[in-house]
């Protein structure tokens, strides 16, 4: 995935990171890339949680009146498996 609008230097990764949790049986990474988006790296065996996880990035952080999410382009991608969700500075 890869996410505009206002989500650097606003908490965005840590949000992305809570919403892998609280969804549940979500693996990957968020990162920040050079020209001001996000990217994200998500993948579960459940299509639904996979579903709700990228809903509810797409609705931002509520609690965050600094962050904003105007677009989310999601493309389905092959890669390594993760065993957990977190921040990383590159994409692998």
């Amino acid at each position: 995935m890869i996410v505009s609008g206002r989500v650097q230097g606003v908490g965005f990764r840590y949000f992305v990171i809570s919403v892998a949790s609280q969804v549940g049986q979500i693996n990957g990474r968020v990162w920040n890339n050079d020209d001001g988006t996000v990217g994200i790296f998500a993948q579960s065996e459940s299509s639904e949680k996979l579903q709700e996880f990228t809903w509810l990035v797409r609705q931002g952080p509520k609690r965050s009146p600094f962050a904003k999410v105007t677009y989310l382009e999601s493309t389905p991608a092959a890669f390594k498996d993760f065993s957990d969700f977190s921040v990383s500075y590159q994409p692998f």
